[in-house]
């Protein structure tokens, strides 16, 4: 599905409208604390401290999923719809996000509701890790595409009001 995006280019950081340029800002965040999170995985499935890291893992998901979906949000209920007026949304690059923000989303999501029951063995903790690993994988290549294509690709599509709008309305989500 990335190849429909791939022939756009990407612009450099301070190319970007103010808006884009703040979504573009918050990936770095995002990023550490998914290799945090990518960390305490790869501990568990090297049997190491696995109680430990794995009550750590659940609080450090948490915390992660409290600081993506403000941003997803931002982009779901903002950027997404304003470039979809002009390119859709039920197919392209703006239906490739959405479905990696839903997959990303329900790795956590379920991880979480799984995580937190209790009472479950080693080998669960391990299988269920996988989980966040996934989600991992997917906003690792997800965060890429938005950086070099769908962001440059906003900054060409939308006009001067609408990037205006864009950052009024991102940064009414906290």
């Amino acid at each position: 599905m990335s190849s429909c995006m791939s022939g756009f280019g990407s612009l450099a950081e301070e190319e970007l409208s103010e808006g884009l340029a703040r979504l573009r800002s918050e990936h770095p965040g995002l990023r550490a604390q998914m290799d945090g999170l990518y960390s305490l995985t790869e501990k568990i499935a090297q049997d190491i401290d696995v109680e430990e890291n794995f009550d750590k893992l659940i609080f450090k998901v948490k915390e992660f999923k409290g600081n993506l979906d403000p941003h997803s949000e931002r982009e779901e209920g903002v950027l997404f719809p304003m470039m979809g007026a002009y390119i859709g949304t039920t197919s392209g690059p703006i239906a490739v996000m959405e479905y990696e923000h839903d997959q990303a989303k329900s790795n956590i999501a379920s991880f979480l509701d799984n995580a937190e029951v209790g009472g479950t063995t080693t080998d669960e903790k391990k299988k269920l890790t996988v989980l966040v690993q996934n989600a991992y994988l997917i906003l690792t290549d997800h965060f890429n595409k938005e950086e070099n294509v769908l962001f440059p690709m906003a900054e060409r599509m939308l006009s001067d009001l609408e990037k205006a709008e864009l950052l009024r309305k991102i940064k009414d989500i906290q």
